[in-house]
């Protein structure tokens, strides 16, 4: 069998029974990709990593999920339902506030302050955290921030009883370290997410962000209503920690560097991504900052996501208000009926990830018009509905309309938040620290805005709230859809000099090419122009191996000229075995 790698041939032997070895340890929506029958002989040059203490006695991975990099996807969701399901904890509690059994007589300044100082921190690391996934493994940095922002929540309590400063200080520190997360989740994709499941491992991924919401509201309201306020940020700060020595276990920054990966697995990720994953990562010199500041559909990635923030953080602090100052439910109703919508937009969110990958596989549409309908569409169904929840008279109405409105937008998802490993997979970290950082100032401005709108009538105002979430949204889908693409854009393509950089091999047969000479030294095209350097690679002349099948062209191994095929051993002339049977004599 005949396999080519990187221009050069290699010939390797029929595998017997190799997959098996590993058994089902791959799941078959994977399987049928594999394609090909490649031996183990082709990975023998792998060194795999020791095996850990741990990994003598249980694998890393997790039980219910056969293949690796969906193992990853499920920790990076849990890690992000704990992230958002802090991000509950505070206005549940403010809610007890108001109910008279706890007292802060904090000023709608310091209300406000305290509401969006998460995202003055969250808003600085964006950029930085997309770097600092470059830099060091995009899944230490990750699970690190988790880490850090649940030890942090747990100090929470103790800051609300000495001063609204403190309680400031430690948010701000909150926000500072989960700034990286998003950016560092796109950093952990570069090497482990095949590009037909970008989208659904991506989406698996982000839709911890909505299933936080969903599992945080209810819980952090039994949790303040049956024991105290402080109960919530307890409860979350311990399972961070628990989380993150689960996330130390399994999680890995390559599928390489991974001890208990099956070889089928590792060779299909590696295999699928090809070599654009052995190009050097980007730094703040040769990232290409101008070409971000100019390109279109950057800007529409960036408008989409402030659109989307705005909307998503109205409803994580503001939902559970909503519901009781206009209908009157009381806490824990709100924490339930507030996580309905979240629960079924966690469940659309994986699903419009594998509908959208579908898509592109089989050709229906091309990846800009499926993006732009996933993000149109989603943002296009959520503004419907909130101009519905600005004129409802009834709860059920309200509610109703809010649950439909929250759940199709999760189809955006699959959309703007994963367009970045679209237009430029090598700087999608970064251009997702850009975006979400832009989104982030939505977080800021959105607290102060509806606190003043609501003040002093809660009930009539909201009206005015979700017919301007509603504008909100018709801005995104303009915008997006008439700028948006998923295709890789000219300026994310590697330079000749980061190619040469890391791959001495071909650059040493680039010089020891030979091409035709015409004019002035120049290789000439068909048409008589001169032609371009790699199409004079592509064109140039196929050199046999004699008996062997036609090399690949360009081996830098070739001898100048070609040579012609020669029997090793003189044709076979007996009569019996060769001749036919009026010549065989018996």
């Amino acid at each position: 069998m005949e396999k080519r790698i990187s221009g050069f041939e290699k010939f390797e032997m029929p595998k017997h029974g190799y997959d098996q070895m590993d058994g089902a340890a791959v799941g078959g929506a994977y399987q049928a990709d594999t394609g090909g029958n490649d031996s183990p002989m082709s990975f023998e040059e792998i060194e795999r990593p020791p095996l850990r203490h741990v990994d003598k006695y249980v694998r890393a991975e997790c039980p219910c999920i056969k293949t690796t990099r969906y193992t990853i996807s499920l920790m990076t969701c849990l890690g992000f339902i704990i992230s958002f399901g802090m991000r509950c904890n505070m206005g549940m509690a403010k809610l007890q506030f108001e109910n008279g059994s706890v007292k802060y007589n904090w000023t709608v300044a310091m209300e406000s302050a305290v509401d969006s100082s998460f995202f003055w921190g969250y808003l600085v690391t964006q950029v930085p955290g997309g770097f600092l996934a470059s830099m060091f493994p995009a899944n230490r940095i990750f699970g690190t921030a988790i880490a850090i922002s649940a030890f942090l929540n747990l100090l929470v309590p103790g800051a609300m009883m000495l001063h609204p400063t403190v309680v400031i200080l430690v948010r701000v520190l909150q926000g500072l370290v989960e700034g990286v997360t998003y950016p560092a989740c796109h950093g952990i994709w570069r090497f482990w997410a095949p590009p037909l499941e970008r989208s659904r491992l991506a989406t698996m991924a982000f839709s911890g962000s909505y299933a936080g919401v969903v599992i945080g509201m209810p819980m952090s309201g039994i949790l303040t209503g049956s024991i105290s306020w402080h109960a919530p940020f307890y409860f979350y700060g311990v399972m961070g920690l628990i989380w993150y020595c689960f996330w130390l276990w399994l999680s890995f920054e390559k599928p390489r560097q991974h001890p208990t990966i099956s070889v089928k697995e590792l060779k299909y990720i590696e295999k699928s991504l090809g070599e654009s994953v052995q190009l050097p990562m980007p730094t703040i010199a040769t990232t290409p900052w101008r070409h971000f500041l100019t390109s279109m559909p950057v800007y529409a990635i960036i408008v989409a996501n402030f659109c989307r923030s705005w909307n998503f953080y109205l409803l994580v602090l503001y939902q559970s208000a909503y519901l009781k100052h206009s209908f009157d439910f009381r806490i824990e109703e709100t924490g339930i009926l507030g996580a309905l919508p979240h629960l079924l937009m966690t469940i659309i969110v994986p699903f419009g990830g594998m509908l959208a990958d579908h898509i592109r596989k089989s050709g229906l549409l091309s990846t800009t018009n499926v993006r732009k309908l996933f993000n149109c569409g989603g943002f296009g169904l959520e503004g419907l509905f909130f101009l519905v929840v600005a004129h409802a008279t009834s709860s059920m109405g309200a509610v109703t309309a809010l649950t439909l409105g929250v759940a199709f937008s999760g189809f955006a998802i699959s959309g703007y938040n994963v367009n970045h490993l679209d237009i430029a997979p090598r700087y999608a970290s970064i251009l997702m620290g850009m975006s979400n950082g832009i989104g982030t100032i939505a977080g800021l401005i959105c607290p102060i805005a509806i606190d003043h709108l609501t003040r002093g009538q809660p009930k009539s105002c909201w009206s005015t709230v979700f017919t301007i979430a509603a504008t909100v949204h018709l801005v995104g889908i303009t915008f997006y859809g008439i700028f948006a693409s998923g295709e890789l854009q000219p300026w994310a393509e590697p330079t000749v000099e980061e190619q040469r950089a890391w791959d001495p091999v071909g650059s040493g047969y680039e010089k020891e090419t030979t091409f035709n000479e015409a004019g002035d030294g120049g290789a000439a095209s068909p048409s008589g122009g001169m032609m371009d350097p790699s199409a004079q690679i592509n064109t140039t002349k196929t050199v046999s191996y004699g008996a062997v099948q036609q090399h690949v062209a360009n081996n830098p191994f070739a001898y100048p000229t070609a040579i012609s095929e020669e029997t090793v051993q003189p044709e076979a002339r007996d009569t019996y075995l060769h001749g036919n049977p009026t010549e065989r004599t018996y």
